[in-house]
C-alpha cells in the first residue's frame, strides 16, 4: 500500500493524452475481480465516443504526475408509469490502482463528481455496485425510492443517490441505462490484446459477485 498526503492528490478532467494510461489503471483495478480478466477498460474506450457520455464528469485522480484513479459518467433515464421521463446519471467504471485502494482516493473522486453533477443540473444517480462501498456516500437501495428495472425487479446491487433531497415522491420509476454498457465481449477481448499480458484466474470474489448480481429485494410481508 502506498502512502500520500491528501493535498498531493489532484482531481482534474481526463485529457486525450490520458486515454491509454486511464485504460491501464482501469484494467489493473478490475482484473480478475468480477470474472477472469476484465472488460471495463474496453468499456471506457468506447464510452468516450458515445452520445450518452458526460465529458464534464470524466475525471482522474493524479498523484505525482501519475494517474491513480478515475471515474466516468453516462446519462441514463428513469421513466414512470405514466411515461414521464427524467434524465439522471450513472457512473462506471470508477477505479483506483490496487496499491492505492482503501486510502480515500475513490471517495474524493466521487464526492468531487457529485458536487460537479449538481452544478450541471442533475438530481439523481443510479448505479450497480456493492452496497458496502457506497452506502456511506449516501446511496440507498433502489427499493427505498421505488426505482426498478423494466421488469419490475429490484436488484440488490442497484443503488440510488439523491443529489437533491426529495427528488423521489414514491411513484414507481423504471431505470434505463445507456446502451454503451452492452459490451461486445469478443471486441473487448480483441482490445485487451493491445495491453501487456496478464494471467486470467478464477478468484473467490467472482463467486461473491455472482451471488450479489443474481439477488433481488422483495417484500416478505
Amino acid at each position: 500500500m502506498k502512502s500520500y498526503k491528501e493535498t498531493d492528490i489532484i482531481i482534474r478532467n481526463e485529457g486525450a493524452g490520458d486515454y491509454r494510461e486511464v485504460e491501464t489503471v482501469i484494467r489493473n483495478a478490475f482484473w480478475n475481480i468480477y470474472a477472469p480478466g476484465c472488460s471495463e477498460h474496453y468499456l471506457a474506450h468506447i464510452m468516450r465516443g458515445h452520445r450518452d457520455f458526460v465529458e464534464e464528469l470524466d475525471l482522474v485522480a493524479e498523484l505525482g504526475g501519475r494517474i491513480v484513479g478515475n471515474v466516468m459518467y453516462t446519462r441514463s433515464r428513469l421513466i414512470d408509469e405514466s411515461g414521464q421521463e427524467k434524465q439522471i446519471l450513472t457512473f462506471g467504471p470508477v477505479s483506483v490502482l490496487p496499491e492505492f485502494q482503501r486510502q480515500g482516493i475513490g471517495r474524493r473522486l466521487l464526492e468531487f463528481s457529485f458536487d460537479k453533477a449538481v452544478e450541471l443540473g442533475y438530481d439523481a444517480i443510479v448505479i450497480f455496485g456493492s452496497p458496502g462501498n457506497y452506502v456511506s456516500m449516501g446511496f440507498k437501495s433502489c427499493k427505498r425510492f421505488n426505482v426498478c428495472l423494466g421488469n419490475g425487479v429490484f436488484p440488490s446491487l442497484m443503488l440510488v443517490k439523491e443529489l437533491k433531497e426529495g427528488v423521489f415522491d414514491g411513484r414507481r420509476w423504471f431505470y434505463h441505462e445507456s446502451l454503451v454498457y452492452n459490451v461486445n465481449e469478443k471486441e473487448a477481448e480483441r482490445f485487451d490484446r493491445e495491453f501487456e499480458e496478464k494471467e486470467r484466474r478464477v478468484e473467490p470474489c467472482q463467486e461473491e459477485f455472482y451471488i450479489y448480481s443474481h439477488s433481488i429485494i422483495r417484500d416478505l410481508g
